[in-house]
């Protein structure tokens, strides 16, 4: 807190004192009438100042023996662990008020630019965090080269899904309302006659099933797949074209 209240007009105007320096100067400036008719002749300067592009306003303030505080690497991680910034120091006793305007609206153009900036790397940090552990959820899975899908009149319904590979075909089963007893088993037929077992299942209460199979039969090769149960009758047969 300074000794001196006349020298806080500057800074009282452009919003720039802790609480303890503002309650000083108003009591100060309810005695002073110097300092409240010199308050009165600046108080349009603040708007004046803002409009000013920052490079002006900051070679507006190059004021013999105030210096700018270099600011680190260090300096940028201690804001960005949330701690205040060093003040630059207050201007020089016996300045002009206009001088020691221009000095604290550069102090405040400082101080908000090392707090942007602190703001920006941790706006970066947590967008890289969230893309990392985000990204792998949004990949897409595979989609099926074809798929096939059969009702009959009881309810059951029954749908593959056939994905092309360098072995073969994957064939994913999707089924409900099936034979609830026995064995189920996925047989593929190729257009030249013979068959594969892709898979087999024990069936279940429910009559619902989600089960991967495969062949070394190529996609294009295959004429049909049937659904057959625990004494190898047909259930569902779906023809690819």
């Amino acid at each position: 807190m300074t000794k001196d209240p006349h020298h806080l007009l500057g800074a009282y105007l452009l919003g720039g004192l802790d609480a303890g320096d503002r309650a000083v100067f108003e009591s100060h400036l309810r005695q002073c009438g110097s300092c409240r008719d010199e308050l009165a002749g600046l108080e349009t300067l603040p708007a004046l100042l803002d409009a000013l592009p920052v490079p002006d306003a900051l070679a507006l303030t190059s004021v013999p023996g105030i210096t700018e505080p270099a600011v680190t690497e260090a300096g940028l991680a201690t804001g960005l662990a949330g701690a205040v910034p060093t003040a630059s120091p207050r201007p020089a006793v016996g300045q002009a008020p206009e001088s020691r305007l221009l000095h604290e609206l550069a102090r405040r153009r400082r101080t908000a630019r090392r707090r942007w900036a602190a703001l920006a790397g941790a706006a970066a940090a947590a967008c890289l965090a969230l893309g990392l552990a985000v990204g792998p959820l949004l990949v897409r899975a595979p989609q099926p080269d074809a798929t096939y899908s059969v009702q009959s009149g009881g309810g059951l319904q029954f749908s593959i899904d056939l994905a092309r590979k360098t072995w073969g075909t994957e064939l994913a089963v999707n089924g409900s309302s099936l034979p609830s007893d026995g064995t189920l088993s996925l047989w593929v037929r190729d257009r030249d006659g013979g068959e594969d077992r892709a898979c087999a299942w024990t069936a279940t209460p429910s009559g619902r099933v989600k089960v991967t199979g495969a062949t070394p039969i190529q996609l294009g090769k295959i004429s049909s797949v049937e659904l057959r149960d625990g004494t190898q009758q047909a259930v569902a047969v779906i023809t690819v074209p």
